[in-house]
């Protein structure tokens, strides 16, 4: 079976896979990260049987997915706090707006903002260190949505990468840093980065599922194939495990688990295909 796609879900569907395998060894999961548009890719050209997503497949992928044949299956599996990081020595930015994130990330900041003091003249005279992810990412097209009000839209000069480990360490090294992904990679690495509040508000399980963490709360997906759901014994024994397991497996992957309403929507998806 393999699964690919989001780096943001990745570590949900290998905690997944994790507590799966222990009841089911003879089965095989491969899971890698190739980001959440490069997934849809694979996906709708019939190569993998499960599409991990940090965001909702697009009407032009539908359409591919179409004319190739697949249907399938939208499952949400999580929450996220779309979390913009920082340095723990960074004691100015902690508390973010979303002016001035898009002051920051906007295509025209492109080697015009490359100081803090540019992005409020209360911050120190401090260079701007960029990271964050590729262009087959979903977290990079609902950030960019969110802050600068079109998907990719983004300044060219910052360091992309579709491993959000690598945001994870430049922001670690450097103390006028900045990058953005999942808020499992920050609760996964407590003491080497930090998450600022946008707008007041900090992202948590409580702020996420409550809706107050505004504009980067998004639910997290997977996709399946209809044919290798009802075609695949082993699919579908690891997508309803997916699904009856979505509070354990969160907890694993220290990711915004579902809310009540959300896992009985998750297991009607899944009735529907029986």
């Amino acid at each position: 079976m393999l699964a690919d796609g989001s780096s943001t879900v990745a570590p949900l569907t290998d905690a997944a896979r994790d507590l799966f395998i222990g009841e089911q060894p003879d089965v095989e999961i491969k899971i890698t990260t190739t980001g959440t548009t490069a997934g849809f890719r694979s996906f709708c050209a019939g190569i993998t049987d499960i599409s991990n997503a940090s965001r909702a497949i697009s009407q032009e992928e539908i359409a591919t997915c179409s004319g190739a044949g697949i249907e399938f299956t939208e499952i949400i599996v999580a929450n996220d706090g779309l979390s913009v990081v920082l340095n723990p020595g960074n004691d100015w930015a902690t508390d973010l707006s979303v002016d001035q994130l898009h002051t920051i990330w906007a295509p025209e900041s492109a080697g015009e903002v490359t100081n803090w003091n540019q992005v409020d003249p209360d911050f120190p005279d401090q260079p701007l260190v960029l990271f964050g992810p590729g262009r087959d990412s979903g977290t990079l097209d609902f950030f960019t949505a969110a802050v600068n009000g079109e998907e990719g839209a983004i300044r060219s000069d910052y360091r992309a990468s579709e491993d959000d480990n690598v945001t994870v360490d430049g922001v670690a090294k450097e103390v006028g840093a900045i990058g953005f992904l999942g808020l499992s990679y920050v609760n996964a690495n407590e003491g080497s980065i930090v998450a600022a509040s946008i707008d007041g508000v900090a992202p948590s399980t409580k702020t996420v599922q409550d809706g107050s963490y505004t504009p980067l709360s998004r639910p997290l997906f997977i996709y399946v194939s209809n044919t290798f759901y009802a075609d695949k014994p082993q699919v579908k024994a690891f997508v309803d495990f997916y699904v009856d397991n979505a509070l354990e497996i969160a907890a694993r992957a220290l990711v915004v688990p579902l809310t009540g309403t959300q896992i009985t929507t998750a297991q009607n998806e899944l009735a529907s295909l029986d």
